[in-house]
């Protein structure tokens, strides 16, 4: 049939609205994946017939080459999401050597508008975001706890679900969030506690959640401080291993926060202060003397839950009457525990339900000999993994084992990497991942582009003590620290070639395992030189996260370790001294490690003549003189660009990076309309490379390069007297920092255009809003540089207190602070720019030097400076400072009663202007120059 859009279609508890791509199960959104919603239409397409594989295979991956297990994969994803065999009920069926068909019942229905009138795009559209995963499976047995956890999460604000593991805790939190979406005007953020061990990240990761700021020294208290004023639910996964961390954590959150709700799951109540309690109970059995038939006992959830996954691992499975007993008594011996019954589900295929029954009552007799009682839950599930594992061959035995190394999700590849070994071969990795996914003990996560794979919490801990038993565990965590830096060396080479946001998708999943084999091999329980090698490797990563003082910290321990080796190697040593370098300037700002590592990195890129490592360096270090003011140092550093470009041209990308930063240095300096080609120069050769090259790979300090360039553009355009333009370009370079979501982009074009040419503008609202944007974005990234810069800025923009910088030094800040107001003149500043030092701003050093020789009455030595500023504005082509130089001249001249000369030295100059003029300085002139007409005619 043909999906209209003006159609809805109608299937057991689903209706799909195609123009759309909705899917509503009892009236709310059910969150499928890109691939998984293109599956199913398709498959409702050709309802009733055999759509073969090839034919979804060529529909749903156009531009891939895509295998059958690929596919196979998202199909069994898609039958789990919808509960494909609740109560016996067939949706898609499996057509052997043919492919799929859609087999229920539907019907057409018309397409209403008004639903989506109020709520087009689903729960995406609702207040607050959320972070939930999308929905794997059906929930069985579990609404109405659902409901009543719903219920008093409205009157007791902190719920705890506790049970045994595998008891469906996880579960039934996500569903409560899920049905929760828009209840919340700040949203729901899901924090999962299985990847952490260490407690001091708990804040660290909840902060960066929430995108809130924080600093390292700050308590839990200043966390809570920042949720005050919010409405949003925390939901707080697998809290077990962190009790002592995490309950006052949430004490201290909801004494401060009142309109904050939090969920929480533990194996074990946190013993919190408004803790409420509510324990999971075991889903239900039929009685086992009751005699029931198909229909009543199919009403237990258990059953339900056994039935609808055993059909789900074995197409032809059906419960028939004689097999009902057996089916209930595995139920019951199982004790209702939802992952133990899909575990055991899963072997119906291979087993029968009379031969699981079998083998049930021989694992689970040892624990039950001598007791008249039911083993504990806690017992029943691990007896129930333990049958697992023993009905594993060998070889699945092992990949299980070794999989329990991964604190996420991982690829195919991944898992390979990490099992391949003693005993095992690549060639039978797939088929043993294949089983371990029927037999439930793996998750699959289907995702738009790639499929991944996961563990359970309960089973990965399983695994991993399975892991030490076979005295496997040190060479498979070396394996894994292998596969992490292999991963690490990828990014690096797709880094260029890949969009940002694909790119982030491919390799920020990876963070957690990351963080885990740099902790294990710093710290002296595995390979050093491995986790020496992955710190330097993995830079991209934490920089197109932002994360640059986390990785400033691996890098100061992968140093000390190399230097202590004796003999460091070189290029190690030169890329670690790079990552350092970048973390410490936005850390700490133009500090002497920064530039000591900058130095470093220079000197040993000349020793090997690495022609690539010196224009890294030096980029990196002409970006702390800049911050210092030391302008001509760095123009001089931007001509060393051109003298090493001729050398050794290098990649387009590089050469597009030193043609920007000799923008940088030309502007700084004060040559602005050499500046201003050279950066029209730059744009168009990125507009010519499709802007694909968001940064060049490893180059000195890092920002997006679409951004850094319109932000100096921005500058550059307002100094030449172009207020509009340099707004909607600084405009510009804030939607693609934001758009992108790269932290030290947005604070590098806040600081530098955003907020300044907002204030120049006198647009006061838009400044004083991007202000706190960047003080936001600066704290939540650790930028100390530009957090600094901010709290300068709040002293004219939020008319704030006196602000004492923690550094010593005249640098770029100072020079901005003036320009601001010129109450900020010192004589340090004064003499940079009678000397000539301080490049893009000494016409307005000099002009606000000369205004406060006005207040203390010296007009012939103001005149003087006046006269020298206009004097450098011209020669350096600002007509801005030329502008604003005149204006305090003609003033001068208007008290002395030189009205004719004033208005002759201002009108041409005012006459220059094309736009802005409803900007404070020209509308300062535009009345000074009405004044002085008055004047010269009376």
């Amino acid at each position: 049939m043909t999906l209209a859009p003006e159609q809805a279609v109608h299937f057991g508890p689903y209706r799909i609205y195609p123009g759309q791509r909705l899917i509503l199960e009892a009236e709310r959104p059910l969150r499928l994946g890109r691939r998984s919603m293109d599956i199913l239409l398709i498959l409702l397409e050709h309802a009733g017939e055999v759509v073969s594989k090839q034919q979804l295979i060529t529909r749903v991956w156009p531009k891939s080459v895509v295998e059958d297990s690929n596919l196979r994969v998202h199909m069994a994803a898609l039958r789990k999401a919808l509960g494909d065999g609740q109560a016996g009920q067939r949706y898609i069926v499996t057509v052997a050597q043919r492919g799929y068909s859609f087999v229920a019942p539907f019907s057409l229905e018309p397409f209403s508008p008004e639903r989506f009138e109020q709520n087009p795009e689903g729960d995406r559209a609702e207040p607050g975001g959320h972070n939930l995963p999308v929905r794997r499976t059906r929930l069985i047995g579990r609404q109405v706890l659902v409901d009543n956890v719903m219920r008093q999460l409205a009157r007791q604000r902190f719920i705890t679900l506790v049970g045994p593991g595998g008891i469906g805790k996880t579960t039934v939190a996500l569903r409560v969030a899920e049905q929760l979406i828009g209840q919340y005007r700040d949203g729901i953020r899901l924090l999962d506690l299985a990847p952490l061990n260490d407690p001091r990240m708990i804040t660290s990761h909840l902060a960066t959640l929430l995108d809130l700021a924080l600093h390292d020294d700050e308590s839990v208290a200043s966390l809570a401080s920042f949720l005050r004023e919010r409405q949003m639910l925390l939901v707080i996964d697998n809290c077990e291993h962190l009790l002592d961390a995490i309950a006052p954590l949430c004490e201290s959150i909801l004494r401060a926060a009142p309109q904050v709700h939090v969920l929480a799951t533990s194996r074990e109540s946190l013993r919190a202060e408004g803790e409420f309690v509510q324990r999971l109970e075991s889903l239900d059995c039929p009685p086992p003397i009751a005699v029931l038939d198909r229909a009543q006992a199919l009403t237990f959830s258990a059953l339900q839950l056994f039935v609808e996954r055993a059909m789900a691992s074995h197409d032809s499975f059906e419960l028939s009457h004689d097999e009902l007993p057996l089916a209930i008594d595995i139920c019951r011996r199982l004790d209702g525990i939802p992952l133990a019954i899909e575990l055991a589900a899963a072997q119906v295929g291979n087993l029968g339900l009379a031969g699981l029954l079998n083998q049930l009552q021989g694992s689970f007799r040892l624990l039950t000999q001598g007791c008249q009682i039911t083993p504990g839950r806690h017992q029943t599930l691990r007896a129930t993994l333990d049958w697992s594992f023993e009905l594993l061959n060998v070889c699945e035995q092992a990949c299980l084992r070794r999989l329990g190394i991964f604190r996420g999700g991982f690829t195919l590849q991944s898992a390979a990497a990490v099992i391949v070994g003693e005993h095992i071969e690549a060639r039978v990795v797939f088929s043993s991942i294949t089983q371990l996914v029927a037999k439930s003990l793996l998750n699959v996560e289907v995702g738009d582009e790639e499929v991944f794979y996961r563990l359970l919490d309960t089973t990965r801990s399983y695994a991993l003590e399975k892991l030490e038993q076979a005295a496997e565990l040190p060479d498979t965590r070396r394996r894994h620290a292998e596969r992490c830096l292999a991963l690490m060396h990828q990014a690096r080479d797709d880094w260029e070639q890949t969009s940002s946001p694909l790119w982030i998708e491919r390799y920020a999943r990876n963070l957690e395992d990351i963080r885990a084999a740099l902790d294990w091999g710093l710290n002296a329980q595995g390979s050093q030189q491995l986790a020496i090698h992955l710190a330097a490797a993995s830079a991209p990563l934490w920089q197109e996260l932002s994360l640059l003082k986390e990785h400033g910290g691996y890098v100061r321990q992968a140093l000390a370790l190399l230097h202590a080796a004796g003999e460091p190697c070189p290029r190690l040593t030169q890329a670690l001294k790079l990552a350092l370098g970048s973390a410490c300037y936005h850390t700490q700002g133009s500090s002497v490690e920064a530039i000591e590592a900058f130095v470093a990195a220079r000197t040993l890129a000349e020793s090997s003549d690495d022609v690539a490592g010196q224009l890294k360096a030096v980029s990196g270090h002409m970006a702390v003189n800049l911050s210092c003011g030391h302008y001509r140092l760095a123009l001089e550093q931007s001509r060393q660009f051109d003298r090493l470009a001729l050398r050794d041209a290098g990649p387009a990308a590089m050469s597009l990076s030193t043609q920007r930063l000799q923008v940088l240095a030309l502007h700084f300096a004060g040559d602005q309309p050499q500046a201003r080609d050279q950066a029209e120069r730059v744009l168009q050769l990125m507009a010519q490379s499709g802007n694909l090259s968001r940064f060049t790979r490893g180059f000195g300090v890092q920002y997006d390069q679409s951004v850094a360039a319109l932000t100096i553009q921005a500058r550059i355009l307002w100094l030449q007297g172009h207020p509009e333009q340099a707004w909607r370009t600084a405009r510009q370079a804030l939607d693609i920092a934001l758009q992108i979501n790269h932290g030290t982009s947005i604070c590098y074009t806040l600081a530098l255009a955003g907020c300044l040419i907002a204030h120049y503008n006198g647009d006061t609202a838009t400044a004083r809003e991007l202000l706190r944007l960047l003080l936001e974005q600066a704290q939540k990234h650790s930028v100390l540089l530009f957090y600094t810069w901010g709290q300068h800025y709040a002293q004219v923009i939020e008319s704030g207190p006196a602000f004492s910088p923690p550094q010593s030094g005249v640098g770029l800040i100072d020079e901005i602070m003036v320009t601001l107001d010129g109450a900020f003149i010192d004589n340090t500043l004064l003499q940079r720019a009678e000397n000539g030092t301080a490049g893009w701003s000494t016409a307005e050093i000099l002009r606000a030097r000369a205004e406060a020789l006005l207040t203390d009455n010296a007009p012939d030595a103001a005149e003087a400076l006046l006269h020298k500023a206009l004097a450098v504005a011209r020669a350096q082509g600002a007509l801005t400072w030329e502008l604003r130089s005149a204006t305090s001249l003609a003033r001068l001249w208007q008290r002395q009663g030189q009205a004719r000369r004033a208005h002759e030295l201002l009108e041409p100059l005012y006459a220059r202007f094309t736009e802005g003029f409803a900007t404070p300085d020209l509308t300062r002139v535009r009345e000074l120059l009405d004044e002085l007409q008055r004047q010269a005619l009376d």
